[in-house]
Formats: C-alpha cells, structure tokens, sequence
C-alpha cells in the first residue's frame, strides 16, 4: 500500500481545517441576528427604541461586516498566489477606451458587497498592480449597482427603471475611474499600501514555481493578519456612526425634503445619505418607504447612491488607505456623478 507523502498529508490537513473553518463561518454567520437578538435581550432594552435600533444594528452589523472583511480577505490572499501582477494589469487596465475600468465595474456588479466589504478587494487589487482608476471603478460599483439592487429594483418599479439604474450607475463608476486614473494620485495612497503594494508585486511577480497548497493557504492568512488587523478598528468605529445614525434619524425628515420640485433636494439627499452605512438590499426597503411618503424617484435614489457607495463609514476605512487629498477628489468626482443620476431620473420620469 502506497503511502502519502509529508507535503500531501499537510494539504490533506490544510484542506480540512479550511473546510472547517469554512463550515464554522457559515454556521455562525448564519446566526448573527439571532445571536444579535438575544444579546439584545439582555440588556432589557426595547427594540423598537432609537437606542434600542442602534444598539441592534450594532451589534449584528459589527460582526458581519468584520466576518465578510476576513473571508473576502483570506480568499484575495490565495487567489492573488495563482494570479501574477502583470497578468492582471493587462486583464483589467487595458489601452483602448478604459477597457480596463468596464471591466472592473462589469465586475461589481457580480460581486454583492457592501462599500465596507469591496474596500479588501480594492485593496488587493492594488496589490496585484492594477492601475488605481480602475479600482476606484470597482470600489464604486460593488455597492452601489449590483445583482441584488436590480433584482430589488426591478420587482418594485419594472425593468425600465433597474435597466435605467444599471446604466446611469456604471455610467458613473466608469467615467470617475477614469478621471481618478487621469489625475495619476498613486502618490496619495498611505505608505503601507505602497509598501505592501510594491511587496506584494515582487513576491507574486517571482513566483516562477507551482506553489503548493499549504503555500497558498499560508499566504490566505497573512493576507488576513496585515489587512484586517490593520483595518478593524475602524470598521468598528464606522458601523457605530451607521448605527447611530440608523437609529435616530427619522424617515419623517428624510421624506418632507425629498420632493420633486426644489432644485436643492437632490444635493440634500445625497448629503443625507453619506453619513449612513448600509448595502443595496438593505436599503432599498427605506427607498420604498420614502416613495411612499411622497418623495421623488431620481432624489431618493441619489439617495440610495451616497449611501451605498459613499457612506462615511466607508470614508473612515478609506482613510486608512488613502490620504486625505485622494479621499476628497474620490468623493467629488462620484458626488457629481451621482448628482446627475439624481436629475435625470427627474427629470425624465
């Protein structure tokens, strides 16, 4: 009887302690708002309370997103060991008619992340060498048009409306991809990225053997270490800013200045929107409920726009990658993008 060897008996255990730990992930995963229900339970505070829905949505958010930031992050860790930086650079970038940011932004629509959630995947991206404009394209489209946002928005307003979103919101993470990349800002990421950028590209780039499995799995989890324990303060400091605002500001408000006729209730929706934190499926239900109240279609999706896409939880993570200057100018460019979003949708429906 043959027997296995030292390298396949130590993938044989590698594979079974992803496998349970996969399976650990899901079972847990799958629990959190129950789990987040009976934490609840005990501190003996209502539910339907403002305290009570922020402290809710704390606690269930905070373990979800950091869950998602360390799966997504171990995955990006093993895939970037089979991918080279160059191979990717010519996958995404491209030389003719930013090819290279449709398909970056093609590629958020597949991905049903919420902006806190792409940032790992912005992240290694950068790594793997691919030009910053077309991870902003990305970065931008993950939340903001997905499969879920279609799927939502062509069951409650028909495919006239989901196809008019999905266009207009490529529209927009395509052309700010591209003005980021024109302005050539690389230098306005922070320090560690460069590093672990240039790092990451010379390791992967002299990868001239077939790596094994323990390998990859290996570098799955310094991915894991060097990204989220960089990152997870202040994922816990921007899902409290989301809660908090989930749990005070009224619909109420939102709604009375969300009507069609000032031309101010677009900029202002936006502006309401970008200290929130949520994903597409998560708030297209408050969506619903504005247009119930009487608030213009174009307003509250420009609405639904900033929140997905620059929510400032978002900008709180960002910040640890980027530097102030870059974080500004991805903030203008998309703000304008999704101003016009907001008048077009007004102006033709």
């Amino acid at each position: 009887m043959q027997q296995r060897s030292p390298e396949g008996i130590n993938t044989v255990k590698w594979l079974a302690a992803v496998a349970l730990g996969l399976a650990v992930w899901i079972a847990l995963y799958s629990q959190l708002q129950n789990l987040a229900d009976y934490g609840m339970s005990l501190t003996g505070i209502a539910a339907d309370t403002h305290l009570g829905q922020a402290l809710n949505f704390f606690v269930f958010e905070t373990p979800k997103v950091l869950m998602l930031l360390a799966l997504i992050v171990f995955a990006m860790g093993v895939i970037q060991t089979f991918v080279a930086p160059e191979r990717t650079r010519q996958l995404l970038s491209g030389r003719r008619l930013g090819i290279g940011n449709v398909m970056a932004a093609s590629l958020g629509i597949v991905t049903p992340f919420c902006s806190c959630s792409a940032v790992p995947l912005f992240i290694g991206f950068l790594q793997a060498g691919v030009p910053l404009g077309v991870t902003f394209s990305f970065l931008i489209s993950a939340p903001m048009v997905n499969e879920v946002a279609l799927g939502l928005l062509f069951g409650l307003f028909g495919w006239k409306i989901a196809l008019l979103y999905l266009g207009l919101g490529l529209a927009v993470a395509i052309v700010a991809g591209l003005v980021i990349g024109k302005l050539g800002m690389e230098k306005h990421l922070e320090d560690w990225v460069q590093a672990i950028q240039a790092k990451g590209g010379a390791v992967i780039a002299n990868l001239d053997r077939k790596q094994t499995w323990p390998e990859r799995f290996e570098a799955g989890i310094r991915h894991l270490k060097e990204i989220v324990g960089k990152v997870w303060p202040y994922i816990v400091l921007g899902v409290a800013v989301g809660a908090g605002i989930h749990g005070y500001v009224p619909q109420n408000f939102m709604a009375g200045i969300m009507g069609k006729g000032a031309w101010w209730s677009v900029p202002a929706a936006v502006l309401i929107g970008v200290p929130m934190y949520s994903n597409a499926a998560g708030i297209i239900p408050v969506v619903q409920a504005l247009l119930g109240k009487g608030a213009a279609l174009g307003t509250v999706l420009a609405f639904m726009m900033s929140v997905t896409a620059l929510s400032f939880p978002e900008m709180i993570i960002l910040r640890k990658v980027l530097k102030p200057r870059l974080i500004a100018t991805f903030v203008g460019v998309v703000s304008a993008g999704i101003l016009f979003v907001g008048y077009v949708f007004n102006a033709v429906l």
